[in-house]
């Protein structure tokens, strides 16, 4: 089995119609997902935006969206035989009902 790491990026507009008790149950489905036999949980990032470094040092901004205002949302470890296996458990994540787009990208196992 590899791990693959699976990056969630969203609008944070996307979500800002639901209700309290929308968003509850959309936290809900999160934390289920992340409970998945396959899935090794899922980390969040603060919101702090953080720096980026560029330009051998010589360049620093903050965050690493700055110029777009896209939002990295968190990502999950997940361990499948392959990618098409990868995509396929991806498929069902509840991010991806409200507009979020995920990158799946396979570890390098060192």
């Amino acid at each position: 089995m590899s791990q693959f790491m699976l990056v969630l990026h969203l609008d944070p507009a996307s979500r800002a119609h639901l209700s309290p008790e929308e968003m509850q149950k959309s936290l809900e489905k999160y934390m289920a997902w992340a409970n998945k036999p396959f899935a090794k949980g899922a980390q969040r990032l603060s919101p702090d935006p953080g720096k980026v470094i560029r330009d051998h040092g010589r360049k620093i901004s903050d965050g690493p969206y700055s110029e777009t205002k896209e939002v990295f949302g968190g990502y999950y470890l997940i361990e499948a035989a392959d990618y098409d296996e990868a995509v396929k458990r991806a498929l069902d994540h509840p991010h991806l009902e409200y507009g979020g787009t995920m990158e799946i990208r396979k570890l390098f196992e060192m």
